[in-house]
This record gives C-alpha cells, structure tokens and sequence, in this order.
C-alpha cells in the first residue's frame, strides 16, 4: 500500500511542478511592472506606460479563458496525458519569450500564450488527479495543487524581486524543463483508458497505481459513453443532459463565481495599499511576498483535514471568516471615511484582517472549488465541465479587478468590501444548501449522490 502511494505521490508532483509555472505566470507580473518602469532595469528600448502595465497585467486572463477550451475538447480525443504536454510547451514558448524579449509587443504575446498554457494546464491537472487518485487520498492530492501554484506565485514575487528580467525567465525555463521531462513517466488516466474501452490499458494502469480493484467503478463511471464521443459535441450534450452533470455544473459554477465575487482577484491586487493605508512601514515588494507567505501557509492547513473534516466542513468555516474579515475591512474604511477619531488607534486593523482573510481563504474557500471541480462530472464530461466553471471564473474575476478602482470611487471602499462580505455569506448559504460531502467517495458514487432528486437529502446523508 505505501508503495503505490508513493507512486500516486510521485506522478501528482511531477504534474504539479506544471502548477508551479502557473502560479509563477500569475505573480510574475507584479516584480516586473516596476522593473519595466525602471530605466536601469527595462530590457526595452523604453518604459512602458501605465496603459501598456495595465495590459501587461490583464492579458494573462484573455489566455486563461481560452486556454481550458482547449482540452476539453482534445482530452477525449488524444488523452490526458498528450494535453499535459501541449500546456507545458506552451508555458515554454512563453518563458522562451521572456528570455529575447526586445519589446513590448513580445511581452504582450508572453502574457497571453502564458494565460493559454495556465488555462490548460491548470484544468487538465484537476481532471488528471481526479481521475488517478485513490478515494483515500484525491482530496489531499486534488488541494496540492492550489498549494503548489500559490507557491509558484511566492516564488514570482521573491525571484522577481531579486533578480533581473531576463533571470526570471531562466529561473522559469529550468523548472518548465523538468515539468516536460517529468510529464514523459506519467501513466495516461484510466478513465480516458475506459473512455475508449482499452480494459488492457486501464486495467494496467490501475495496477500501477494500485487501484485494481476500482476497475468495475472506473468503466461504470463512463457506462452509455461511445468511444468516439470525443469527436461530437456529446461531452457537451451530457453536460446538460445527464442529471448528475447538471448538477455538478450548478454547484461548481455556482461556487466558482461566488469565489472571485468575493473579491480575492482585487484584494490581492491592491493587498499593498492596504498595508500603506495600515501604516505599515514595510516596503511593498516585502508586503507582497508576506502576502504569498500568508497563502501559502494557510493553503498548508486544507490537505491536513481536508480527508477527516471533509470538503463541505472546510467551506462553511472558511466562507463565513472570510465574511467577517472583509465585513471588517469595510468598517474600518467606513470608520476612516465618516473621520471618527477612533481610526488613529486601529491603524493595525486592516492587516489583522487581511492577514485573517487570506488564511481562512486559502483553508476552504481558496482550494475546495478546484477540487469539487476535480471530482464531479462524469468521466467523458469531466473535461468540459472543468473548463466552463474554471473559466467563467477567471471571467468574473477579471471583470471585478478592473473594476474595483471604481466601485472605490462610486460606492466608496466600506460599501465595496460589504459587498464582498455579502459573497461570502451567499457561498456560505449555498454551501450548506447545496454542496454534498464526497469525502470518502469513489468518482462512481459521486455521481450517483448527485442524480438523486432532492439535493436537501443528498446534502444531508453524507453529512
């Protein structure tokens, strides 16, 4: 037993060190802009604009959107494993970019070719562990690879601020390298094996992974499924079609917009203010990696208790302090807009509570949405599914933080962070409604949960 789960351990890293970069793409933009605005740091023939910084930092979603598209289709076609690949050399073609970039057109195209590979890759993960996981373990493993992307993002902000611009793509370069070599020793998914009804392949690769005796839940998962259903739009179809999908749409989808509703794309935007607004006197590079170290750190906590308290647990504790953190912040800018005298003694208040934000975050609501996302669906819908909440998330989210300055403006930042406030109360709500507890259950059973007609009762037998 210890040996295939060393086995299972060992493939889930060699697929995260993909997460890695992606996490490194999305942090990597904060070190560089000011390097970019730097006249004796700038690889460029001259600064970049304001306008052209904005766009260096946005463009990375314009790619994320697309990028899960991607092998939600092609997955069902060539396999997991072929799609892996293709999201790793994408990464590489952008950090080869980083590495000659001669001028800001090139960045541009580093930040969308980068979105591309983050969106495939980061979709292509969730489906890929899910399916290779054992029950015990897929919530422990499903939760890393949050961790290791918020880890990418800590080591963006470090190494950014450390060296130059085009050591950053190096430092990229190497770990990319790896991630394709290491990507060569994976299996293919069991399920894409069951898929194409390859009972040989499957039945090898379960062995390998010492899952064997999960071989009759693995073909059952896909039972009714073609093995040419890739080519059509069925995967598709079934998603509105097949009960259980339905249903994992709604509460992934759901949970996924709730997310960036609550604001974490602009709370980690402008994180830094926050801390000046505290009067804090740490530099604002040191500000962010304390940040990247405040989400790494919680993020540690979810694999702990994720397989003993279970998925829904986490979400209800994490969603309701990250209402009363936000429901803080905003009474303080509220406190500073009316001039109440008291705000001069509470200067500490919006980095307690934005240090209490990040950690119960990253404990539930941060990484359990990717790994719900992860083990819903069924086995030729997984793909599909994954993409339409992942990337209508990064949708949402996009939209809010570029219009966060202005709902500052318009409704002022009380208002505004009440409002995120409300997001979590409202994904605190759903949770306790709608989300059931698969901890302990087999991909199969998952989806037998979820095709019972009356959610109330599914929620509260697993509970």
């Amino acid at each position: 037993m210890k040996q295939y789960l060393r086995t299972q351990l060992l493939i889930v890293a060699c697929v995260n060190i993909g997460q890695f970069i992606d996490g490194y793409s999305v942090g990597w933009s904060a070190p560089i802009i000011p390097k970019l605005q730097d006249p004796n740091e700038t690889p460029l023939p001259a600064l970049i604009t304001d306008l052209e910084a904005s766009w260096i930092g946005s463009l990375l979603y314009v790619g994320a959107i697309i990028g899960p598209y991607i092998p939600s289709y092609l997955s069902n076609i060539i396999g997991r494993k072929p799609c892996l690949f293709l999201g790793s050399f994408l990464n590489l073609t952008a950090i080869v970019l980083i590495v000659f970039t001669k001028n800001v057109a090139m960045i541009f195209a580093i930040r969308i070719i980068s979105g591309l590979g983050m969106g495939m890759v980061t979709v292509n993960n969730l489906v890929y562990v899910g399916e290779i996981a054992s029950t015990n373990i897929r919530g422990i493993l499903l939760t890393s690879t949050s961790i290791i992307g918020i880890l990418g993002t800590l080591a963006a902000y470090t190494v950014g601020s450390l060296v130059s611009y085009t050591s950053t793509g190096y430092f990229a370069l190497l770990i990319n390298i790896v991630h394709i070599i290491g990507i060569i020793f994976i299996p293919e998914s069991p399920v894409y094996y069951a898929i194409k009804a390859k009972q040989i392949e499957a039945k090898n690769t379960l062995r390998y992974l010492g899952r064997l005796d999960d071989l009759e839940n693995v073909f059952e998962c896909v039972k009714g499924t073609s093995p040419d259903e890739g080519h059509s739009w069925k995967a598709w179809i079934n998603i509105f079609t097949v009960k259980a999908n339905r249903k994992s749409l709604f509460i992934t989808l759901s949970l996924c917009t709730l997310q960036q509703t609550s604001g974490v794309a602009a709370v980690l935007f402008f994180a830094t203010n926050i801390f000046k607004i505290a009067g804090s006197s740490i530099r604002p590079d040191i500000a962010t990696i304390i940040i990247g170290a405040t989400r790494l750190l919680a993020s540690l906590v979810a694999p702990f208790v994720v397989e003993r308290a279970g998925r829904r647990i986490l979400l209800l504790v994490s969603t309701a302090f990250c209402a009363i953190s936000l429901s803080i912040l905003g009474t303080y800018f509220h406190l500073s807009r009316i001039q109440s005298a008291v705000i001069a003694d509470i200067g500490w208040l919006p980095l307690l509570a934005l240090i209490m934000y990040f950690f119960s975050y990253e404990i539930g609501f941060g990484t359990m949405p990717s790994a719900l996302v992860g083990e819903m669906f069924s086995g030729n819908a997984r793909s599909t599914g994954s993409a339409v909440s992942m990337t209508t998330a990064w949708l949402i989210g996009f939209g809010i933080a570029t219009g966060f300055g202005s709902m500052v403006k318009v409704l002022g930042g009380d208002v505004t962070f009440w409002i995120f406030s409300g997001s979590c109360i409202a994904a605190f709500l759903f949770t306790y409604k709608f989300v059931p507890e698969t901890k302990g259950q087999t991909l199969n059973e998952i989806q037998e949960l979820l095709g019972r007609s009356n959610s109330r009762k599914l929620v509260s037998e697993k509970i």
